[in-house]
């Protein structure tokens, strides 16, 4: 089976012969889902033998996983270089909540960037602050201060590419080599490219955090986090899960394994289709900016170019001046748009959001724009016509005038 040996290949073909090696898949072309809480054993010395033996691929107990889990882990980790294997988690945040548990202690500094997921600005002020981990936000655009930020205490960076909401590129190779210099661990959310559009660990990053509720789910049908690591850190990442007592169903990592094979051309698909677009929106009078690092001449363009070889659907854009009673309208006109949280998958999202509650140190309407340009729409593009959500964004901003 191709996913003995995955290295040789390309990231198109290891999305789809990944997690399919020996006993994970033998005679069929999907793993089977293994349910199974307890694990038996031959006998007293092979119970003993196991117990140590903490790695996928061996049975012990449920909380450590089977086949299933294992086939997913796998076939995520033939996808980072880097990777020495990856930790499931039950969800994205859970995945940056162990991450983060796994390599702070009390009295440790935690650097935040300050465009984070904002569950990720929560947990720094939150959850870990009541364990005693100090946490700064920084403005990840700005190297200066943010090497100014670290002191002897500072142990880990929190990066996020694109920022959340706002969609600005920072040069991560730069923050993790400033970081790593400072003897701090950089941990990134790498939820938006994933990696196959930017592959972290070569980037200089330390551990690299997956929503897999998102693009590799794609189907808005399952929750789930994973986090990538090489050697070191992969196996403090694997007991901190363990005492954490995380776990992923079986059923769920089939899901997940099953949007996995076709999230290349998805990606391709959405990005695309975002690209087309952001440039329509680009044109339109009542937008005063585009948030889409896809976008030539967008903030951050010029970065994502360099360091990114793929996209997906999610941007934002802002509206030239109005009020949210007026961006509302727009929103709710929409029809092939549905409103929610999450994106990722294969409908389209749309989603108004204020950026001052989320914000620290960067600056909102950003410096140079006008005063009245900051009520903004975040879209999540999916796999329908470009020429049906164009002429359904039309319609939205039809109804920007009325009431």
């Amino acid at each position: 089976m191709a996913g003995d040996d995955d290295s040789k290949y390309r990231p198109a073909t290891r999305l789809v012969t990944g997690g399919r090696s020996g006993d994970f898949a033998h005679d069929v072309v999907n793993p089977p889902v293994w349910r199974a809480s307890t694990h038996l054993y031959e006998n007293c010395a092979d119970l003993r033998s196991r117990k140590a033996a903490n790695r996928d691929g061996q049975f012990f107990y449920g909380r450590r996983g089977a086949p299933t889990q294992w086939a997913l882990a796998e076939a995520l980790t033939a996808l980072e270089p880097g990777a020495a294997g990856t930790v499931l988690y039950p969800s994205g945040l859970a995945a940056l909540v162990g991450a983060l548990l796994t390599v702070l202690r009390s009295g440790d500094v935690l650097l935040v960037a300050d465009n984070a997921y904002d569950p990720t600005r929560n947990t720094a002020t939150g959850l870990l602050a009541g364990f005693g981990i100090e946490h700064r936000f920084f403005d990840p655009l700005d190297l200066d201060a943010y090497e100014a930020a670290f002191c002897n205490r500072t142990r880990a960076v929190m990066l996020e590419v694109p920022g959340s909401l706002t969609m600005e590129v920072c040069d991560i190779p730069a923050l993790a080599r400033i970081a790593r210099a400072k003897g701090a661990v950089s941990l990134i959310d790498n939820t938006w490219a994933t990696s196959l559009g930017f592959p972290a660990l070569e980037h200089g990053c330390d551990i690299a955090i997956t929503a897999l509720t998102k693009h590799v789910g794609g189907h808005s049908d399952v929750m789930m986090g994973s986090a990538s690591a090489g050697d070191r850190w992969y196996r403090r990442l694997r007991l901190g899960a363990q005492q954490l007592g995380h776990v992923v169903s079986p059923d769920d990592a089939a899901l997940v394994l099953r949007g996995l094979r076709t999230m290349g051309v998805r990606l391709e698909k959405q990005s695309a289709t975002a690209l087309a677009v952001a440039e329509w929106l680009a044109g339109r009078d009542e937008v005063a900016h585009v948030l889409a690092p896809m976008l030539p001449g967008a903030p951050g363009h010029e970065l994502w170019q360099r360091d990114f070889s793929g996209g997906c659907g999610l941007f934002s854009f802002v509206l030239k001046g109005g009020d949210d009673a007026a961006r509302c309208r727009l929103v709710d006109a929409l029809a092939l748009f549905g409103i929610g949280y999450s994106w990722g998958g294969f409908e389209s999202l749309a989603l108004p959001f204020d950026v001052e509650p989320v914000r620290d140190t960067m600056p909102w309407p950003k410096a140079g724009w006008g005063v009245e340009d900051r009520h903004a729409i975040r879209l999540s593009i999916g796999l329908e016509d470009q020429n049906d959500l164009i002429a359904d964004l039309a319609s939205g901003f039809a109804a920007l005038t009325e009431g």
